[in-house]
């Protein structure tokens, strides 16, 4: 064990590591400036049982009832073989439907080294080579990336092969589209998630002496349509993601260079009593935004954290401030109570500016 694992290992209390999956690996993208998150991420840290401990639950994830009728959705798509999946693949993909389309599922296997090993084998073996290939689906094959010197399983719900000469990521979800419109926070989600698969098969490829440029940026979103359970598809351009995903996950791969910001002393052990803890989370610098509060499970802790602070007012307030840290010199500028350094004045010129017209608009003195 290295150095930098016993220091790891130390910051869990001695507790194995938590396995990441697509979800989190997604999330990990959300805040990448985040030292605290990088190092709870990094080191394995349950965050839901941190957060939990400290008094600060997370209050986000999916209802019993949301994951039942994604299955249910899932399965009615994936009925009678595929063969409306792969109509709409095709169709969305602007190709003819392969009536001789192999359709495989990994799914069943409980060994996931195993099943892993399957899935790697048949996904090479799928990789494009003449154009008289027949279209293969491969149902809930099992992937793995590095997160921070780990392997992780992942998931996909579909990859299908040579249906446009690549490989496209499927992702079914159970959110509606109404109108052709869909919610876009649970689209971009849908978007770095599957990202996250489209890196993952990019690396088999390679490591198999593949192109990784088989497997396509454009993702296949397929969600029920309207109010009815129709499904519908469309494509996600996952190039953006993909980018900032292989950034955060760099970044975590170097992990002594994040270890380095933190005190030696820093503890996440959950058997630590909760002042301890929170004493040593506030020690280890955090970028907290109002955004976090949907994919971060310590964001109500860093939120609490921040009251007071510019930064709990979001990243455009923020910015627009100029660097002012507190709620506080943001007044103090606005009323003229604080002569403003040099550095400050435009951000004050346009704090009095603005007390002015709230004053104007509300008819009271300035």
């Amino acid at each position: 064990m290295t150095s930098s694992e016993q220091r790891l290992d130390a910051i869990r209390g001695g507790v194995p590591p938590r396995r990441h999956n697509a979800r989190t690996i997604a999330a990990l993208t959300g805040n990448p400036g985040c030292v605290r998150r990088a190092v709870l991420d990094g080191a394995g840290v349950d965050k839901p049982k941190l957060a939990e401990r400290i008094g600060f639950p997370a209050r986000f994830g999916q209802s019993r009832f949301a994951i039942t009728r994604g299955n249910a959705f899932e399965a009615q798509v994936k009925a009678d073989g595929g063969a409306e999946l792969l109509r709409l693949v095709a169709e969305r993909l602007g190709v003819e439907p392969d009536e001789r389309a192999d359709w495989t599922d990994l799914g069943a296997d409980d060994d996931l080294p195993e099943r892993h090993a399957r899935s790697r084998e048949l996904l090479v073996a799928a990789a494009p080579t003449g154009a008289d290939q027949p279209a293969a689906l491969f149902d809930h094959p099992l992937l793995s990336l590095e997160v921070a010197g780990r392997r992780v399983h992942l998931e996909p719900d579909l990859v299908a092969a040579r249906l446009a000469g690549r490989f496209h990521v499927v992702e079914i979800k159970s959110f509606p589209v109404i109108d052709g419109q869909a919610d876009p926070a649970k689209v971009a989600a849908a978007a770095t998630q599957s990202a996250v698969y489209v890196l993952a098969l990019r690396e088999l490829l390679a490591a198999a002496g593949h192109d990784p440029g088989l497997v396509s940026h454009e993702v296949v979103l397929i969600c029920p349509r309207d109010f009815a359970n129709r499904p519908v598809a469309s494509l996600l351009d996952v190039r953006k993601q993909l980018l900032v995903l292989r950034r955060q996950l760099d970044r975590m791969a170097r992990l002594d260079d994040l270890l380095a910001s933190v005190p030696s002393d820093f503890t996440a052990d959950l058997a630590a009593d909760p002042a301890t803890l929170a004493a040593a989370l506030s020690r280890v610098e955090a970028r907290y935004a109002p955004e976090c509060l949907a994919s971060c499970e310590l964001a109500y802790f860093c939120r609490h954290e921040a009251r007071g602070h510019t930064a709990a007012l979001g990243r455009p307030v923020r910015e627009a401030l100029g660097g002012l840290a507190t709620v506080a010199e943001v007044v103090a500028l606005a009323d003229g109570a604080r002569t403003p350094d040099p550095e400050e004045a435009e951000a004050a010129a346009l704090l009095r500016a603005a007390a002015r017209l709230r004053a104007e608009a509300l008819g009271v003195p300035a």
